[in-house]
């Protein structure tokens, strides 16, 4: 690490400074009463400064809303010739994907298509591993539904950088990850807690095949980015590895065999992910797209209050509701998760990664204030969240959970 740390200083050096704009707005009272804090573009900055270094080679950040706007870049886009961030790249979104999921399946309920609240089982006959109890479609939804967790595989790696640079252009199909849950135990009753699980979504996609007899890609296309002339946001095919320009490249450091360190360009990798994990967008378009979600264009009243409805379970061992707000409780929805800051303000969005790039997109409930950032992790152990949380506290004056 040590070595990559060293390169990517030297690559930095010289550099312009990063490219940001900022217009200052007054502070309106979120939704929950709390005043957000001013935009102060040093701190917004300084939250997404100081790189490249060993951990982080770039990263963007783009506020919108009548809070005020600011824009920013810090870092590298491409180690090779030193060109910084840009600050319209594409990205490769990872969970945020599921809220796209998510608002089809809220639509297909809309439809009279689907009832969240009957079996996947009676949807979906033979997905599911044999002998789990039921469980509800809406519990997929908002991570209810107690799936078993994946059972160890050599075939998906042992989670280093090593194996993901050796094998990134491999492909899965949904049925080939949700079969490895056979053999696993449920991790509670369906409906009695919260575990933010990728099955869910891996399954939802599915369901979203069944039903419309279409595939996921064309529903997303259909339903949502034509619609809303979001022109860079795509579900890409497992077998297309390739990123459209402009983007950051994502890298990972690995160890050599004689124990050097080395940055890896990872940006071609396969987006088998898919409903879960596997999309693409910028951060104009996702600003756009949760605009356009907030304010009811994608689903009627009753699916609407569904996506800003936490459902009152505890949280188990969750990888996202970690704040102190949310003192063990659940905090996702169907499709998105709730945010509590310490000043009282509460955000919603979601949180994505993928090997390379960990992204998020976050609003208040009013769209005061809507944050959509991009930082490119070199690692695969989470180092970024300093960077995440310094945006967090910046933007918002909070936490935002570790991301997935």
């Amino acid at each position: 690490m040590a070595a990559s740390g060293a390169v990517l200083v030297a690559l930095a050096a010289g550099m312009a400074p990063p490219a940001s704009a900022a217009t200052a707005g007054p502070a309106p009272t979120a939704t929950t009463g709390a005043p957000l804090p001013g935009l102060d573009p040093a701190k917004l900055q300084a939250a997404i400064g100081g790189l490249p270094n060993a951990d982080v080679t770039g990263a963007l950040l783009r506020i919108t809303g009548r809070a005020g706007h600011w824009s920013g870049t810090s870092g590298v886009g491409d180690l090779e010739t030193g060109q910084g961030v840009p600050s319209d790249a594409h990205l490769r979104i990872g969970s945020i994907s599921k809220v796209f999921t998510a608002t089809i399946v809220l639509q297909l309920a809309a439809e009279h298509r689907i009832d969240l609240d009957k079996p996947v089982q009676q949807y979906l006959p033979g997905v599911l591993p044999a002998g789990l109890p039921s469980v509800m479609v809406g519990q997929l939804l908002n991570h209810t539904s107690g799936l078993p967790r994946a059972a160890a595989s050599a075939d998906f790696g042992d989670g280093s950088p090593e194996w993901f640079v050796a094998h990134r252009l491999k492909s899965f199909t949904p049925q080939q990850v949700i079969d490895l849950m056979s053999g696993q135990p449920m991790q509670f009753a369906p409906g009695t807690a919260q575990q933010y699980n990728g099955m869910n979504y891996y399954v939802a996609g599915l369901l979203v095949e069944k039903i419309t007899g279409n595939t996921f890609a064309h529903e997303v296309r259909s339903r949502i980015t034509r619609p809303l002339g979001l022109h860079d946001t795509r579900v890409p095919d497992a077998d297309h590895p390739r990123l459209p320009g402009p983007h950051s490249h994502g890298y990972l450091t690995v160890t050599s065999s004689d124990g050097t360190t080395h940055p890896v360009d990872v940006t071609e990798q396969s987006p088998w992910p898919w409903a879960e994990g596997g999309m693409i967008s910028t951060p104009a378009d996702l600003d756009r797209f949760m605009t356009a979600l907030f304010r009811g264009r994608l689903l009627p009243p009753v699916q609407q209050a569904e996506l800003f409805t936490v459902p009152d379970v505890p949280s188990f061992h969750s990888s996202q509701c970690r704040t102190e707000a949310d003192a063990g409780r659940a905090c996702m929805t169907m499709g998105i998760m709730r945010v509590k800051a310490s000043n009282g303000v509460v955000v919603w969005g979601k949180t994505g990664s993928r090997p390379g790039y960990t992204s998020g997109v976050f609003a208040t409930r009013d769209l005061s204030r809507k944050v959509v950032y991009s930082v490119n992790p070199t690692n695969l152990n989470g180092t970024e969240m300093r960077y995440i949380q310094q945006i967090a506290a910046a933007s918002f004056g909070t936490l935002v959970p570790a991301t997935n």
